[in-house]
């Protein structure tokens, strides 16, 4: 086989006739792969899971969501004390083991964060107990340190107002991080938009190292060298809006709007939506999809029987590079020039 680097456009073989999308409900649960984690005691990461962060949030159209995601085959669940969405996820798991569309709390992996304002560490444990309490669960799969930003406890959730910004005390908040594995309240600890730079601070005085790094990621954004850094120290990366997202009123979504991806769906009959997660699924990252639409919430794992070519992943590797979430997306005002936040 040709590999992708001895590929080039000019050799491009030629593609078969386009195929009709087509919108297949599953007759079971789909089996979605999973991966281990480096973490001691870590439990598999499923390689496709569902965010739940909405702006504005919309209680009514969540829990019902997750509910039809569960009764599919997702078990990755991506929460966060922001997104407002705890409640109704916990409430969708009582409702999926009343229901039987799983049989036990350990068949989910259910993922949540702490906020800017309580990444202090007198206020991380309660904030995580707080987080388990609105879940109804007795513990979680992973817990991310959602920003790495830090910002006054009375401050405002979201945006974060540039006048409540502090600097990120990393050492002893992570300590804390650490306290809450050793207690049994999270199976793993991890981190979310972190570069390079802050991870490899972190691994200088972490005793348990980070087990994932959940950053933006899609092919309009592809993270190639976090991702290579990430790897060599043990560190899996899950991607967050990988079929791109709007950030910000009248924003445009590189991706799906993005021509080669555009291309390759229409050849392959697939969504562009398709083509971006199995594109994240080949990379070997782990990726969380927020959709509460149920036709593309079944789209979104239809992923696993079909591969794109070399000279698919060739001309993807080639689309030019736009980073959408910025720390300025959350923040109001001027950002202080003694605060310099290293945003992956």
């Amino acid at each position: 086989m040709v590999s992708i680097q001895e590929m080039t456009l000019a050799t491009a073989v030629s593609l078969p006739a386009p195929l009709p999308v087509t919108h297949l409900t599953p007759k079971k649960p789909v089996m979605i792969p999973e991966v281990s984690l480096s973490s001691a005691g870590a439990r598999p990461i499923p390689l496709v899971g569902m965010g739940t962060a909405a702006y504005p949030f919309s209680p009514e159209t969540t829990k019902p969501a997750i509910l039809h995601a569960i009764e599919l085959g997702y078990r990755h669940f991506d929460t966060a004390t922001v997104y407002q969405s705890e409640e109704p996820l916990g409430g969708a798991i009582a409702d999926a083991l009343k229901l039987g569309f799983i049989s036990s709390r350990a068949e989910l992996f259910i993922t949540s964060k702490v906020w800017c304002n309580e990444c202090h560490p007198h206020l991380v444990l309660p904030a995580l107990k707080r987080s388990l309490r609105a879940l109804q669960l007795e513990y979680l799969d992973l817990y991310l340190i959602h920003l790495p930003i830090s910002s006054k406890p009375e401050g405002s959730l979201y945006p974060i107002y540039c006048e409540d910004l502090l600097p990120l005390d990393l050492k002893p908040l992570w300590e804390v991080m650490e306290e809450c594995q050793k207690l049994g309240l999270v199976k793993a600890i991890g981190v979310s938009n972190f570069s390079c730079k802050l991870i490899e601070e972190l691994l200088l005085t972490a005793k348990i190292p980070p087990a994932v790094n959940q950053v933006e990621m899609h092919p309009v954004w592809q993270q190639k060298e976090l991702r290579e850094f990430c790897a060599k120290k043990g560190i899996h990366v899950t991607a967050y809006s990988p079929i791109g997202g709007q950030a910000g009123e009248n924003s445009r979504n590189m991706v799906l709007e993005c021509d080669v991806l555009k291309e390759i769906a229409k050849v392959r009959g697939k969504t562009v939506a398709q083509v971006s997660l199995r594109w994240g699924y080949e990379q070997g990252v782990s990726m969380v999809v927020k959709s509460f639409n149920k036709e593309r919430i079944e789209e979104n794992i239809q992923i696993f029987d079909w591969e794109l070519t070399d000279e698919e992943l060739y001309r993807i590797s080639l689309i030019p590079q736009s980073k959408k979430v910025t720390p300025n997306l959350m923040l109001l005002g001027q950002l202080p020039k003694s605060l310099d936040y290293d945003f992956a």
